[in-house]
């Protein structure tokens, strides 16, 4: 006959040592996320923060120039006719028009605008600017936000300084074309807003210098 007393004894000894078992085994590694790659997407917060200036110092110059505001019932057909005039105009040659919320954004690389430490337009790169000049010049119902990036060579005072200059230089070229001044703001962001943190290689810091004019719908 089995016996039971033995039985529980048995039981509750192999619970202890379960318990022991539990209570002394490391607990697992923590998982590590490598660093080497850290691509900012269209969520950036710098993309989906207010216009440069704000929107109510903004609107009040768009309306001193007499650019009429967009509807709610106009704003998504304006900006998806507008983006895909842009891809047709961008296709192929190396630029980037992203959509983010409600606005788009138009990415440059450097390589396409300035020269190593200058804040001088090439005139090889007229063309390129040229196109995105005339269809943001036509389709004037849109705040125009020109931020400019760095890699991170050099102090963070010289870059933040020399975007602030590539910013305003594209801001110049763009209004030189056509665009109205009433519509457009600039920005340095310096090596604040990376694509790639750390730059591991020459291809990072070429995608980290870069320019990206934001067309924001104005709206009524």
């Amino acid at each position: 006959m089995i016996n039971v007393r033995s039985l529980r004894t048995l039981a509750a000894g192999c619970a202890l040592t379960a318990l022991a078992g539990c209570q002394t085994a490391p607990p697992p590694p923590p998982l590590v996320v490598p660093a080497a790659f850290r691509p900012l997407g269209v969520g950036a917060p710098y993309l989906l923060g207010d216009v440069i200036g704000g929107q109510k110092a903004r609107a009040a110059k768009m309306r001193a120039a007499k650019i009429r505001p967009l509807t709610p019932y106009e704003a998504s057909t304006y900006m998806a006719d507008l983006d895909a005039e842009l891809r047709r105009q961008t296709a192929g040659i190396g630029l980037d028009v992203l959509q983010v919320g409600g606005s788009i954004v138009v990415r440059i690389p450097a390589a396409f605008t300035f020269d190593a430490g200058s804040a001088a337009v090439k005139a090889t790169t007229n063309a390129t600017l040229l196109e995105i000049a005339r269809t943001v010049k036509t389709r004037n119902r849109t705040f125009v936000d020109v931020l400019a990036h760095t890699d991170t060579s050099g102090s963070p005072q010289t870059n933040q300084a020399l975007s602030e200059k590539r910013a305003a230089a594209v801001a110049t070229y763009l209004a030189a074309h056509g665009v109205s001044r009433a519509r457009i703001a600039s920005r340095g962001l310096g090596e604040s807003a990376p694509l790639y943190s750390p730059e591991s290689s020459e291809a990072d810091k070429a995608a980290n210098r870069r320019i990206e004019i934001r067309l924001v719908p104005y709206r009524a």
